[in-house]
């Protein structure tokens, strides 16, 4: 028989004994890039709107609102800035004429979000084309946004008009580098907007529990949905 716990010699002629069993590898985390959320993104696209979206009231209907692979949603458009909220030093009711002093969902504080702290996305409001509880969409929901080099993590945090898409706030912008008067913020170029309905940030306006939970979302969504 093979040597003892008790460090028995084994009797000569006998077959070594097996080498311990290894723990089984820890899988090496993905990195988290902006190529591959968006290549993620442009693999899958099943339609969740009834209809189309414009990117800006004057433009035609033309972005999709997507149901992608790893329970996401996703669509594809400019940034324009909402500055709505509790009034801060940039976002206030100096800051433009359409500034509301309140935002859809608010603050554990019973506040409304501050655009110029809290990185929210806005989302249609709801109507026959869409209707964001019915996706699990609510205020809270993580949402990641996607700008040339650079992932950002954020929350949804208000509504905006039923038949455009394409809004984040202030500070949302400014994390893409984005910055600027509020007028002028934002981008017309393209920007990936990524949503997990089945992950909710607590509390909603703190920026570093949107990074800790979209950090450790997206990493499990590159392992779950790799090649």
């Amino acid at each position: 028989m093979p040597a003892s716990a008790t460090g028995t010699p084994a009797p000569a002629g006998s077959p070594p004994a097996p080498p311990a069993a290894s723990p089984p590898a820890t899988p090496r985390p993905l990195a988290i890039t902006a190529d591959a959320l968006r290549s993620r993104a442009a693999r899958s696209c099943r339609q969740v709107s009834t209809g189309l979206f414009r990117r800006d009231a004057a433009r035609a209907p033309e972005v999709p609102l997507c149901a992608g692979e790893g329970g996401t949603l996703h669509w594809t458009a400019d940034l324009d800035i909402d500055c709505d909220g509790r009034p801060g030093p940039v976002c206030n009711a100096a800051s433009g004429p359409y500034f509301q002093g309140t935002t859809a969902w608010n603050g554990s504080d019973g506040r409304p979000l501050s655009a110029d702290e809290v990185p929210y996305v806005v989302v249609p409001g709801p109507s026959a084309r869409w209707r964001p509880a019915a996706s699990g969409v609510t205020g809270g929901t993580l949402a990641v946004l996607v700008h040339g080099g650079r992932v950002r993590y954020a929350v949804v945090g208000d509504t905006g008009p039923t038949d455009v898409i394409g809004e984040a706030s202030y500070a949302a912008a400014l994390s893409l580098g984005l910055g600027g008067a509020p007028q002028a913020a934002g981008t017309q170029d393209d920007v990936l907007y990524l949503l997990f309905p089945d992950t909710r940030v607590h509390p909603i306006e703190d920026p570093a529990a949107a990074r800790a939970a979209g950090r450790a979302r997206v990493s499990r969504y590159l392992r779950e949905t790799a090649p």
